[in-house]
């Protein structure tokens, strides 16, 4: 039995809203990033180990893609009429985002209500925003888990790196993957591909397979070395299964042959390689009905916003002129500039113009690198309330050294009106550069 205060009953809370909570859990820790697992294991124990009490786990970790993966997963599962819970992160409108039940979106009051409970058993502990909140995650997941409607599966989404991860707590996942492999966070993960690639190989367990995206040849070294010192069984693209893409879809193949899947639901020449991962990882998943149909559906009804989206909605996308287009894409390393490059070569009809915003965190000059030929122009902006975000002058001048026409403008939709008024034809414009900009132009637009 645990010492923790008894739970609150469902949607007992204190009258306060869910982002003022949250903004107290900021507080909790100096710094926004403190990469350990004692303090979140710490109150993991006092809250009576739920994430001991889980559905089977899926655990994903990597730089780019992981989000599209569990996007066509969590399609294929609930396909196949399986209860799929899903934990991801950064949300892009609201908190709520992250915590998805069989049911849905966690509910205000529910999350306000598992949130102090956390924050109540924590007590004066220094401890992270994402550890205290994926504690009140797995709270909600293992108290849905043993109800009487529970949970089939939990799709979990490592939030950086992996090794010291604070959903890196399950002891032993049903199956873990691990998405291509980048140069991100290098102050957080080490300089280096292979130091990156260390850390994201700790999401693996002795005994469980895992199954590895394409790769550097450096990044897989690691991985394969990893895996063989703790007897994780691996399932590589490349030398366990690979894919093709193909007019109208893709060829999957591996020991049980080939197979032909249709186009991606979601859009961009790379999603067909998150497609593939996704169903070398269906086959891994024994036990959940994943057969042909379910994974096809999935394939092809996977939604996941920010990733190559079309705004046809709200202020920004009803004000462009005929003939405009608006897009978004949530993409921020340079990995992601090369992804989203390669689509955009094939938009010839129209010429392309960006709306860009990037954390001072992140590698401006190789995302913009990709993008640069195929730019006509290019607006920067600051990332609406967010302290690391790039000034829009900063942003300007990583442009212009990358060798677009670019300049500052004081709000994305003054920057759409200038380039809608500097352009002669009608053309695509492309809000990009992070995440947390997408998040900011979909809660007006989304």
């Amino acid at each position: 039995m645990s010492d923790a205060p008894a739970a609150p009953p469902p949607g007992a809370v204190s009258g306060k809203t869910s982002d003022a909570v949250l903004d107290r859990l900021m507080r909790l820790h100096p710094k926004v990033i403190d990469l350990s697992l004692g303090r979140v294991e710490r109150l993991l124990a006092l809250l009576g180990h739920p994430e001991q009490r889980l559905a089977p786990v899926f655990h994903v970790a990597g730089t780019n893609g992981k989000g599209s993966l569990l996007a066509f997963l969590r399609a294929m599962l609930e396909a196949a009429g399986r209860r799929v819970q899903v934990y991801t992160s950064p949300h892009l409108v609201r908190f709520h985002e992250r915590i998805r039940l069989t049911t849905g979106l966690i509910d205000e009051a529910a999350l306000i209500a598992l949130l102090e409970y956390c924050e109540e058993v924590n007590g004066p502990e220094a401890i992270t925003f994402f550890e205290v909140t994926t504690a009140a995650a797995f709270l909600a997941f293992a108290e849905e888990t043993e109800s009487e409607n529970p949970a089939d599966i939990l799709l979990l989404e490592t939030g950086l790196g992996g090794r010291l991860d604070a959903t890196n707590v399950v002891a032993r996942p049903r199956l873990t993957a691990i998405t291509p492999i980048a140069l991100d966070h290098q102050q957080f993960l080490g300089p280096t591909l292979e130091a990156i690639a260390g850390e994201k190989a700790g999401i693996m367990k002795p005994g469980v397979p895992c199954v590895v995206g394409p790769q550097a040849p450096a990044a897989l070294a690691v991985l394969e070395n990893h895996a063989a010192k703790i007897g994780a069984p691996l399932f590589a693209e490349g030398r366990d299964w690979s894919f093709q893409a193909m007019p109208g879809g893709f060829r999957y193949e591996d020991a049980k042959g080939p197979c032909e899947l249709p186009k991606p639901g979601l859009l961009g020449a790379h999603q067909v390689a998150n497609a593939a991962l996704a169903v070398a990882c269906a086959a891994q998943l024994d036990g959940f009905g994943l057969d042909d149909k379910a994974v096809s559906s999935g394939i092809t009804e996977a939604s996941w916003p920010a990733r190559l989206q079309r705004l046809t909605r709200g202020p920004l996308a009803e004000a462009l002129p005929k003939g405009w287009e608006l897009w978004l894409d949530g993409g921020h390393n340079p990995a992601a500039g090369e992804a989203l490059a390669e689509t955009l070569r094939e938009w010839r009809d129209k010429p392309l113009h960006l709306v860009y915003g990037m954390l001072d965190t992140k590698v401006a000059a190789g995302y913009l690198e990709a993008l640069a030929p195929l730019t006509r122009a290019l607006k920067a902006v600051r990332i609406p309330g967010e302290a690391a975000s790039l000034s829009a002058e900063a942003a300007a001048a990583h442009a212009a050294a990358a060798g677009i026409d670019a300049a500052p403008a004081d709000s994305v939709t003054e920057a759409v009106q200038a380039l809608v008024e500097k352009s002669e034809l009608p053309g695509r414009i492309l809000i990009c550069g992070s995440l947390y900009l997408a998040g900011h132009v979909l809660r007006d637009n989304g």
